[in-house]
C-alpha cells in the first residue's frame, strides 16, 4: 500500500459512508480527533481511510459538490487542532459539477481563510465550498480519471 511507502501506519476504517455530507464531516473529524489524541485504533504516523458517497441538500446557489461540502463541513472540527489532515477525492476526479476532485483541511485552514475573510459557515449557507477552497489553493485537481468507484476520505495524524 502507497501510506506504508510513504511512512504511514494504513488503517481502513469503513467503505460504506452515506448520508449528508456536513454529519458525516463531523463523524470523521471527531473520529481523527480522538485518534491523534489516544493513538486508538492505530498509532501515528497514520492514514485512515473510509469511503462511500454522502449526499448534499442545497440551500444555497453556491459551486461544490459532496466532497468539498464534507471538507468544509470539517474545517470549524478541525480549527487549531495540529498534526492532523483531511483530504476528500472523488475517484473519477470530478466533485459535482466543478474541475475538482476534492479538497484539503488541516488544523490551520480556519485561520488561514479568516486572514482572508473567509467564514466557513458563511460559504456552508451558500453550498460554495468550491469558491471556499479556490480562495485558498486547497482544491484537489488531478483532472478526469475515467473511473468512478467511490468518494475517499483520508485521514491524517502526523
Amino acid at each position: 500500500m502507497q501510506a506504508e511507502a510513504e511512512g504511514f501506519h494504513p488503517y481502513l476504517l469503513r467503505t460504506d459512508l452515506q448520508g449528508e455530507a456536513r454529519a458525516t464531516a463531523f463523524e470523521l473529524a471527531t473520529y481523527l480527533r480522538q485518534a491523534r489524541l489516544t493513538g486508538d485504533p492505530i498509532p501515528g504516523p497514520t492514514c485512515i481511510v473510509a469511503g462511500g458517497e454522502t449526499t448534499v441538500t442545497l440551500k444555497g446557489n453556491g459551486k461544490g459538490g459532496r466532497n468539498t461540502e464534507l471538507a468544509l463541513a470539517a474545517v470549524n472540527e478541525l480549527a487549531d487542532f495540529p498534526g492532523v489532515m483531511l483530504a476528500t477525492l472523488a475517484t473519477d476526479g470530478e466533485d459535482g459539477p466543478t474541475d475538482a476532485a476534492g479538497a484539503v483541511v488541516t488544523g490551520g485552514t480556519f485561520h488561514r481563510a479568516a486572514g482572508l475573510g473567509l467564514h466557513p459557515g458563511d460559504f456552508l449557507e451558500r453550498n460554495d465550498s468550491y469558491s471556499f477552497f479556490d480562495a485558498l489553493g486547497d482544491l484537489f485537481k488531478p483532472g478526469s480519471t475515467g473511473t468512478n468507484v467511490n468518494d475517499l476520505v483520508f485521514l491524517f495524524i502526523f
